[in-house]
């Protein structure tokens, strides 16, 4: 591969004005369509727009990393210095004829690119809805900016350490962070759209709403650990199932969940070993059963509460979705498309969770007599 400046921010006008344009199309639809509709009403249909295509790339960004294009273009935020693949034609040329099978190819880069030109018109969009929530709070104090805000910092961030997934050549905590981001981005987006809604909040038993925030948290360490399996290409370490090399409890080596180090090394410079790759899939195999498990639950409970049955029935559809994508990236050698899927999952539930964590509050009646009536 040709050398190259890891940054190099001649390209970035040209990229920004790329995401203008990227942005232009749902940002025009969404004033013609909400030209009557209340302040309220606005930001509710700009947030769900925003979230819709922050979705679409967060799946974007799987395919990305899947088809091993996250070094498709070395640099950031260019491509060789040029704002797309068509101004780098030599250099990737010369990279693919030195490597052919290597990071950079002329598709490679392409799609490296496109996932940084959908992020930068969500970044357009997001930068939108912060400005007219600010705009908006000088008309009417019940207009709060803060969580906005917070998502443009946030996106920020995201940005960030985009370029470090590239700059740092992959390096497995920061592209785990990175995708991590892009779900809180999600929660983020979801959280704000439920506040525009105004629709109130149900009741739910104190069990369930409990529940409903240990799904959440073990949901977002199993993502954690399947980023840890993506990122490390451990996906097919352990090559059938339900056992692992055919053993119940194969052997593991705990190097491959030290945290800062480089792909395919240990801390202190070592390859590492195999065993490692088995160990970070078997324990997210592993956790899997318990967030399955308590998933379930929390899915078939609330498929009885008024209010709320959709979101039951969306966790028990994603919970058969996690299982038989996580299942056939095992047994079919990583499928693109179940893998793509099995983030999509994740994602989804993470939204879905989101979604019921913020329109449900503890039932405070306190009425034994009504409660043993509900119980019945």
């Amino acid at each position: 591969m040709t050398e190259v400046d890891l940054y190099n921010l001649e390209p970035l006008l040209e990229l920004m004005a790329v995401g203008l344009a990227v942005a232009a199309l749902p940002l025009g639809w969404w004033l013609w369509k909400q030209r009557r509709a209340s302040p309220s009403g606005r930001l509710k249909a700009l947030t769900l727009i925003t979230l819709f295509l922050t979705f679409d790339l967060v799946l974007f960004g799987a395919f990305t990393r899947l088809t091993d294009s996250g070094l498709g273009c070395p640099d950031w935020p260019g491509c060789y210095g040029s704002a797309t693949p068509i101004g780098a034609k030599a250099e990737i040329k010369a990279a693919e004829t030195a490597m052919p099978t290597g990071p950079v190819t002329k598709s490679k880069a392409w799609i490296e690119m496109v996932h940084r030109y959908l992020a930068t018109g969500v970044g357009v969009l997001i930068l939108t809805l912060a400005a007219m929530t600010w705009w908006l709070r000088r008309q009417s104090r019940e207009v709060s900016p803060w969580l906005p805000t917070l998502t443009l910092i946030w996106v920020c961030m995201q940005g960030a350490f985009g370029a470090l997934t590239v700059t740092m050549k992959l390096f497995p905590a920061i592209v785990t962070l990175h995708l991590m981001g892009g779900i809180g981005l999600l929660v983020l987006l979801m959280a704000q759209a439920v506040r525009y809604d105004g629709a109130g909040t149900r009741p739910l038993p104190s069990a369930l709403r409990l529940g409903l925030w240990a799904g959440f948290v073990l949901l977002w360490l199993q993502i954690a650990l399947g980023g840890w399996v993506s990122t490390n290409y451990a996906v097919l370490a352990c090559p059938d199932f339900p056992t692992c090399h055919g053993q119940w409890v194969p052997e593991m080596n705990w190097q491959g969940f030290s945290v800062w180090r480089e792909l395919g090394y240990t801390p202190t410079g070592e390859l590492l070993p195999f065993a490692s790759l088995v160990s970070i899939h078997f324990v997210h195999r592993s956790a899997a059963w318990v967030v399955l498990a308590v998933l379930l639950w929390v899915g078939w409970r609330l498929r009885l509460q008024p209010g709320l049955a959709v979101a039951g029935r969306w966790l028990l559809g994603l919970c058969a979705l996690q299982f038989a994508t996580g299942l056939s990236n095992v047994v079919l050698g990583w499928p693109l498309l179940a893998a793509v899927m099995h983030t999509g999952g994740a994602a989804a539930m993470a939204l879905t969770l989101t979604w019921a964590l913020s329109v449900s509050r503890v039932d405070n009646s306190g009425s034994p007599v009504l409660s043993k009536k509900l119980a019945e």
